[in-house]
């Protein structure tokens, strides 16, 4: 069976952008799949290296999110990065086979500097720059084919690519090459009319607000900006009510009559919000109810992840031993 690698660094909760780039896929591919979803606390280091206290916590958060919206523990490995010494070793040997000019010009790396520049004050560390490589060291832990991504994380795919031609090439070969998987939507507008949604723009509906906050962040959104009175045609397309709307609400012929009402100008903004906030709220509801499930039973989440994160290990293991093979210096010298 082929194998799935997927997964989230811990530096808050997971919003509405993170199903339609991700989760939605996961949940379709566990039951396709050997899938491994790890909670990335080493990479979330590279940006929150001043309030470290915050990730174990989102740690718990992520996992739970990931849970609620129907992922199954039985089906799918979860497990924690930092607790997975073995792709720790195996960053610093896939270190050796991209070049420092190559990772720089990742786009994901370059527009993420960008955003923290302030916090940066133009000089990331070291880290920041590097964790495409760890990145790719979290794909090949447990030799995973396929990854499911937002369109954002495509460079990160390909870095991982590189690398993996590159070890093919000198030792015969070792590892497949891996297979991107995009979610239906490539990037969910944010609620203020961003290109993204983003936790550091605060323009996010989380998969945990109520249904209070989902009202509150819906009848705040952006729409046309052209639209004056709700008698004056209004544009449909790119407008983020109605990205919204396609995305989560399943009642086709509603959201169909509101587009055509909409471009004549015979709807009002506060009607296709509101239909919006009841669209999303029945969207939450199931999950929120997971959601309750697990924070109750928070042990369940702990023996979950312990188990996963044993064998996570073991798949490491396993992936060293055959990359130290080929590169001859699986010297053994303490084990005769």
């Amino acid at each position: 069976m082929k194998r799935v690698l997927t997964g989230d660094r811990p530096t808050g909760k997971l919003h509405l952008g993170h199903f339609v780039g991700s989760l939605k896929n996961r949940v379709k591919l566990q039951n396709e799949y050997d899938t491994f979803i790890l909670v990335a606390d080493v990479q979330a280091l590279t940006d929150n290296f001043d309030q470290t206290g915050k990730i174990k916590d989102n740690l718990l958060n992520v996992i739970i999110d990931n849970l609620s919206v129907g992922i199954d523990p039985k089906k799918v490995t979860f497990y924690v990065q930092s607790l997975v010494p073995e792709t720790a070793e195996l960053t610093i040997y896939l270190m050796n086979f991209i070049s420092f000019n190559k990772v720089l010009r990742n786009p994901t790396v370059k527009d993420e500097i960008a955003q923290k520049r302030d916090k940066f004050k133009g000089n990331p560390p070291f880290g920041f720059v590097a964790y495409p490589i760890n990145q790719a060291a979290d794909i090949l832990t447990p030799r995973a084919d396929i990854v499911p991504v937002g369109f954002d994380q495509a460079p990160m795919i390909e870095n991982t690519n590189t690398i993996i031609k590159k070890i093919n090439s000198l030792y015969g070969q070792i590892f497949n090459e891996v297979t991107p998987v995009f979610g239906d939507i490539g990037r969910l507008i944010g609620t203020d009319g961003s290109a993204k949604m983003s936790k550091s723009l605060g323009n996010t509906i989380y998969l945990s607000d109520t249904e209070e906050e989902v009202r509150s962040k819906v009848m705040k959104m952006y729409t046309d900006p052209n639209r004056v009175k709700s008698t004056d045609p209004g544009r449909v397309e790119g407008n983020p009510v109605f990205v919204y709307h396609d995305a989560f609400n399943s009642d086709t012929e509603e959201v169909k009559d509101l587009k055509e009402r909409y471009v004549k100008g015979t709807v009002s903004d506060v009607e296709v919000k509101t239909k919006l906030v009841a669209a999303i709220n029945k969207f939450l509801d199931p999950i929120r109810e997971r959601r309750a499930y697990y924070e109750r039973n928070i042990d369940e989440v702990y023996d979950i992840l312990s188990a996963g994160t044993k064998r996570a290990r073991e798949e490491g293991k396993k992936t060293l031993e055959i990359l130290k093979e080929a590169m001859k210096i699986n010297y053994n010298l303490f084990t005769n």
